[in-house]
């Protein structure tokens, strides 16, 4: 559902945000598909007791008896009746009553705004498209056309309120974060970060941001009857962008972006300083999104090709090739390639990954009709190309943002799996929960590399509630740990490995349920903390405990997306020594993209990649050693 959460989030003990997985849901039709956000209830403060008792289930495979039993005594004292857990839970349940939903903001807030790690690579998410095959500039214009045509299309039911309900067992799910990726953007600031949507009232933008070869334009995408414009009359005004910018000697302003937060909110300032540039800035921020027309790629060899346009879908590859050609603030970016590589990224504050799986869905859907609708040829203004004035203030920020990205795109190492041996029929064949199956094959891999568990989190969607956003699943527990011993124990037998494995499975799916249901226990913790910070003092002895440091420190950050669309997901890890993976199960394959940091010794991307696909098929055949397998 990726979110991802920075690292300074990370080491306040936030956790992280949903990236890219979208709950399996059945579709409905609304004639006003948020008429029903005021029935949805609202996200309850689980018990107490109950998280304080979950916290510690969940510590026991990952720490030390000694460190146990201290923790278990800071709970205690924690509980005692009277004590300050009574008083943050008070107050938590207060602020549950006054507001729509108590964990929203401090969830924006600490996930993402305070966060000051840049957002390429970071906290953004990439989405790899099958690859096209043109491979020239008309190709790319004609693709990217089509593509900004679906777009509008989905904006369509944005606006006339037309966009499918999702549901879950059921329930209509929160619809809100639909509404905030597109016309918004995340504007930085010397401390924190603020989110702007420009859709919302009655000058909502008609136009969107070309850039190509660092330059950028404003492009209208309606006609002064309001009808959008059509896939032909796109491709013209693209082609007008291309040849009004063939210059390639241009300073890559984008890459500004890319910054450091703190860094690039005082270069921002600098920017905006000039008129000029500051609207220029206000016009690429107030756009309903960007389409980033990229430089063909360096060649590669096939086995490493989607490995390569992940890492440029992340971060663009670079100040030598596409890093300049982005504005990472953007919330929506989609990337075209003139070599067929295609994508987006998108910059995670305002929504978490579901949206955007839908909005890539219905895109790619609309994209395959053959019918597209001619218009008459009116004659449409040129494109406006946006200016800047490059002071030499300017000009140094560009050369300092130029030499952090390569750094960036040096240290981050991304692998990308085409795990075709099975996917999700098979695993549905053998009656096994597909999701579940492949977290503890993930297990299984990070163990026979370390010879130990790690904490692991995975992303699950809270949109039952009114304005839910994630919890996390706790994957590593006490049942994930016995079935990954007994893998490779020769001394076990087939059927005592299966039913471990079957155990393991079922106490994932139960925390699962749990998290869609607001009963698991990280968030809960989050609003403890956030309250104590408000209320208090000092935090309490159990968010200064070293056990909570470790249960906080993900080395394996984790989401499955549930993507119709055969695509690839990427997201950066959420500690220095971790990893970030992300995976799309498909009827009969899987993708799966593995991120880690070269600047880490201990972490190695393809090793994991390796050793999950063995996992994956070592598990296959322990499926099928068992009787009931062939039934």
């Amino acid at each position: 559902m990726l979110c991802v959460v920075a690292r300074a989030a990370c080491r306040a003990g936030v956790g992280v945000p949903c990236r890219l997985v979208r709950p399996v849901v059945a579709l409905q039709l609304s004639s006003r598909s948020i008429a029903h956000q005021d029935g949805l209830p609202k996200l309850p403060v689980p018990p107490l007791k109950q998280t304080c008792e979950r916290y510690l289930a969940m510590l026991e495979p990952l720490i030390s008896e000694e460190e146990m039993e201290h923790t278990r005594e800071l709970m205690a004292e924690f509980l005692r009746r009277g004590g300050v857990g009574e008083r943050l839970q008070r107050g938590l349940e207060r602020r549950a009553r006054k507001t729509e939903n108590w964990l929203s903001e401090w969830w924006m807030q600490s996930a993402y705004l305070d966060s000051r790690m840049p957002v390429a690579a970071y906290t953004s998410p990439g989405v790899v498209l099958p690859p096209m095959h043109f491979q020239d500039r008309q190709g790319q214009m004609r693709f990217a056309a089509k593509l900004i045509a679906g777009v509008l299309d989905f904006k369509r039911m944005i606006d006339n309120e037309t966009l499918p309900v999702e549901y879950l067992g059921g329930k209509p799910l929160c619809m809100d974060q639909y509404y905030q990726v597109l016309s918004s953007c995340r504007l930085p600031g010397p401390k924190k970060d603020t989110v702007v949507n420009y859709g919302i009232g009655k000058t909502s933008p008609t136009h969107i941001t070309i850039v190509h070869n660092f330059q950028f334009f404003v492009l209208d995408v309606y006609n002064s009857d309001g009808s959008p414009l059509t896939v032909d009359q796109i491709y013209v005004q693209l082609e007008k962008i291309w040849n009004s910018s063939l210059q390639t000697n241009k300073e890559p302003i984008g890459i500004l972006t890319s910054n450091h937060r703190n860094t690039w909110g005082k270069a921002y300032n600098n920017l905006i300083k000039d008129k000029t540039n500051k609207e220029s800035v206000r016009m690429i921020q107030k756009s309903i999104f960007l389409v980033c027309l990229d430089a063909p790629m360096p060649r590669v060899s096939d086995d490493i090709y989607f490995s390569k346009v992940a890492a440029q879908m992340l971060h663009g590859g670079g100040s030598r090739w596409n890093s300049g050609n982005r504005w990472f603030d953007k919330t929506l970016q989609f990337i075209v390639g003139e070599d067929g590589s295609c994508g987006l990224t998108y910059e995670h504050a305002p929504a978490e990954g579901p949206p955007i799986v839908y909005l890539v869905d219905h895109v790619v859907a609309y994209m395959k009709k053959t019918e597209m609708v001619r218009a008459p040829m009116i004659p449409l203004p040129m494109p406006l190309k946006l200016r800047f004035n490059i002071t030499p203030e300017v000009k140094k920020d560009i050369e300092k943002a130029k030499q952090n990205m390569n750094i960036m795109v040096h240290d981050l190492d991304v692998r990308v799996l085409n795990f075709s041996h099975y996917g999700r029929k098979y695993l549905k064949s053998c009656k096994m929960n597909t999701d579940a199956f492949i977290q503890m094959a993930l297990q299984l891999a990070y163990y026979r590399i370390y010879n130990m568990c790690c904490p692991t989190y995975e992303s699950a969607s809270l949109r039952m509630f009114k304005l839910g956003r994630t919890e996390a699943i706790r994957t590593t527990s006490t049942e994930s740990l016995k079935f990954v011993q007994a893998m490779d124990n020769k001394d076990k037998q087939n059927s005592e490995k299966l039913a471990l494995l079957e155990k393991a499975i079922t106490a994932h799916r139960t925390y699962t349920h749990m998290a869609i249901h607001g009963q698991a226990i990280d968030r809960h913790l989050l609003g403890l903390k956030m309250q104590g910070i408000e209320d208090l003092t000092s935090l309490p002895e159990i968010f200064m405990d070293t056990s909570y440091a470790v249960a906080m420190h993900f080395n394996l950050f984790t989401s499955m997306v549930g993507s119709k669309t055969d695509c690839v997901m990427s997201i950066g890890p959420m500690v220095p020594d971790g990893y970030g993976v992300c995976y799309n199960p498909m009827d009969d394959h899987i993708n799966v993209a593995v991120t880690a940091f070269n600047s880490c010794e201990e972490t190695n991307a393809n090793n994991l990649a390796r050793s999950l696909s063995d996992a994956l098929l070592d598990m296959k055949a322990l499926l099928e050693q068992m009787p009931q397998a062939s039934e």
